[in-house]
């Protein structure tokens, strides 16, 4: 019997015109879609009059259901990934499942797509010949020696951080007295209010502090 496939689908992060056809292709015809929320996916698929099955897959239950998955498409059934938006296994639930694939010698593939990451970083203004993609950065335990090795470093460093834990980034990083440091925060990337603010550090903490952050961040810091 020939062994199913896992195809890792991206989906927009904002604008759902940035959905491709060939994403909404693999989605019509897929055995079952996995996502991370089926009430996200769902309005997606909705949106495109997709009706094909649906699983949630998350970062609470990843672990146990991977097993089961992957017996499902030794099968030979092919399986759609999504996550609520973006590429599912950046800074996401995913990779777990894709790495037991690869090692059950399940095909894998992944289509070219939406990720917030890449298009805040060129539109920076900073260098991105060579960067470090950090994702979210720990929230207690090892943020703070997380945080001195990313200013220690060279490169332009891409992180997520959600609104209500800017100011606290941009606050420890002054205190690491790097407040000079090239920066742009960037949120609600291919959405109506798309806004990149940019200027040293502590210009840009100034700023929040006048007028608190709402939205998602991608988060672009100069190297040292």
């Amino acid at each position: 019997m020939n062994k199913g496939e896992l195809c890792v689908v991206p989906t927009p992060i904002g604008n759902l015109k940035d959905m491709t056809e060939r994403a909404l292709e693999v989605l019509a015809s897929a055995d079952l879609i996995l996502a991370e929320d089926t009430r996200t996916t769902g309005k997606l698929l909705r949106h495109y009059d997709i009706d094909r099955p649906i699983r949630s897959f998350h970062l609470h239950n990843e672990h146990r259901a991977v097993d089961a998955i992957v017996e499902q498409l030794n099968s030979g059934l092919t399986y759609a990934l999504c996550s609520d938006a973006g590429t599912p296994a950046i800074s996401d639930p995913g990779f777990l499942l894709v790495r037991a694939c690869v090692e059950a010698g399940i095909n894998v593939s992944c289509l070219p797509g939406a990720t917030a990451f890449v298009p805040a970083l060129v539109v920076s203004g900073l260098p991105c010949d060579r960067f470090v993609f950090e994702g979210f950065l720990p929230h207690k335990k090892g943020r703070q020696k997380r945080l001195q090795a990313i200013l220690e470093g060279t490169l332009t460093t891409v992180l997520y951080e959600s609104p209500h834990r800017v100011i606290k980034l941009l606050e420890e990083i002054v205190k690491y007295e790097c407040g000079d440091r090239r920066i742009a925060l960037c949120r609600e990337l291919s959405k109506l209010h798309e806004e990149v603010v940019r200027g040293s550090v502590d210009e840009v903490l100034v700023r929040f502090v006048e007028k608190a952050p709402r939205g998602e961040f991608v988060v672009v810091l100069e190297g040292k």
